[in-house]
This record gives C-alpha cells, sequence and structure tokens, in this order.
C-alpha cells in the first residue's frame, strides 16, 4: 500500500514540483496552501507524514506542530527559508523529525522522507520492571505511569535503552537524532537530557535512568 505525505507549503510552484517527485517514488501527497485548515485535515484522513513548512498564511508551522502533537505521533518535517540557529533548535527541542532549509532540493527531501519512514516503521517494543518502551506508539511507562515525551526526547531515551551497556558522546547522540549533521550545539542534547530526567523524575522521582559520565558523555544507568 502506498504512504500518504501531506505538503503543507504556500509556494503552490514549490509544493507542485516536491509532490510530483514522491509521486514518482510511489507515495500518495495531498498539498494544502495555508495553515488555517492543517489540523482539521489531518483530524479527518489517515497520513503516514507531514512536510510542514514554518511560515504559512493564517497560522504558522510551529503553532500547527504544536496542536498536531496534542493527538498525533504522525512524522513531520519541517521546511523553512530562515536559517538562523534559534528556528533550527526550536523546531527541533519541539520534537521535529527532520528540518530542511529552502531552497532545497527535490530528490533530498524524498531520500529523507524515505529514511524517516523506514525508521518509524521498523518499530519494536522493549520493557523491564521500571521502563516499558513501544516505539510504534511512543509511548513510555516508568512503573506503569505514562511519561509523554517530545520525539527528540523518545529517540534519545530508546537509542540508550537498546545501547544499555555503552558510554555516549554529545557528538554521538546527535547523530542519532540528527542524521543530517545539521547545526545543532552540545546545549540542545544537554537540554534533551535535562527534560528527559525531569519528565520521568516527575512520575518516580527514584527513577533517575540518565547517567553522566565527566569528560565524555552519557550513559544508560538502569
Amino acid at each position: 500500500m502506498s504512504q500518504h505525505i501531506l505538503i503543507v507549503e504556500d509556494e503552490q510552484s514549490l509544493a507542485q514540483v516536491l509532490g510530483e517527485y514522491l509521486n514518482q517514488s510511489g507515495f500518495i501527497t495531498d498539498i494544502i496552501n495555508d495553515g488555517v485548515s492543517v489540523v482539521d485535515w489531518v483530524k479527518k484522513h489517515t497520513i503516514d507524514l507531514i512536510i510542514l513548512d514554518l511560515m504559512l498564511p493564517g497560522k504558522n508551522g510551529l503553532d500547527i506542530y504544536r496542536e498536531l502533537r496534542t493527538f498525533t505521533n504522525v512524522p513531520v518535517v519541517m521546511a523553512t527559508a530562515r536559517v538562523d540557529e534559534i528556528d533550527r533548535l526550536i523546531g527541533l527541542e519541539l520534537g521535529a523529525d527532520d528540518y530542511i532549509c529552502k531552497p532545497y532540493s527535490p530528490r533530498e527531501v524524498v531520500v529523507r522522507v524515505k529514511n524517516i519512514l523506514r525508521r518509524t516503521h521498523d518499530d519494536v517494543k522493549v520493557s523491564s520492571q521500571v521502563l516499558s518502551i513501544d516505539e510504534a506508539t511512543m509511548q513510555v511507562l516508568v512503573k506503569g505511569k505514562e511519561v509523554n515525551l517530545t520525539r527528540a526526547e523518545f529517540r534519545l531515551l530508546f537509542h540508550f535503552y537498546q545501547h544499555r551497556d555503552r558510554v555516549f558522546s554529545r557528538d554521538q547522540l546527535m547523530s542519532q537524532i540528527y542524521s543530517d549533521n545539521r547545526i545543532v550545539t552540545d546545549r540542545t542534547i544537554d537540554s534533551h537530557i535535562k527534560n528527559l530526567r525531569r519528565k520521568i523524575q516527575s512520575v518516580d522521582a527514584e527513577v533517575d535512568c540518565i547517567q553522566s559520565i565527566y569528560g565524555v558523555g552519557y550513559r544508560f544507568a538502569l
């Protein structure tokens, strides 16, 4: 069955070109050219991924993303012509799956979409007495209580769990979350780790599953 991609882009010619490339790669595409109707449309349709422009008439992409995350974990690729680092960090710390800067190559976008969907659909579920992680639903349970994580936080936790005996540097962790080597700083990873710890300990204060290794990085501690 073909996977369904929603393109949210106010530049109609760009959206059509990207749609054609995705169609040629076997995807079904729909295009929305404004920000106002996106959330309601997504609620009524089953889609596999959204390519979401940040600068849209009616409602900006970050506000749309926040609304989407209240009811769906569908992968989101953010697109913008604003390339300053602050926008990149804001978009990705919200949990977006990827980030592309205009002007971009439609072929590159297709490759990224395929990689994200391949990763998303290769789901596993792991659990222990303390922690349960379901990759398909992004559900995390700590001693049976649910913890709501951003997609970036979830990826970090899942990566740590899968490699429980290893210590990872910040650079290694960044490459796991941002596979295209985008511009992020050490503080971005530190922020994700801090938020991850805080959310887990808000459920159970005795559970601290990420350990800092001075001068090296982080490791799983359960």
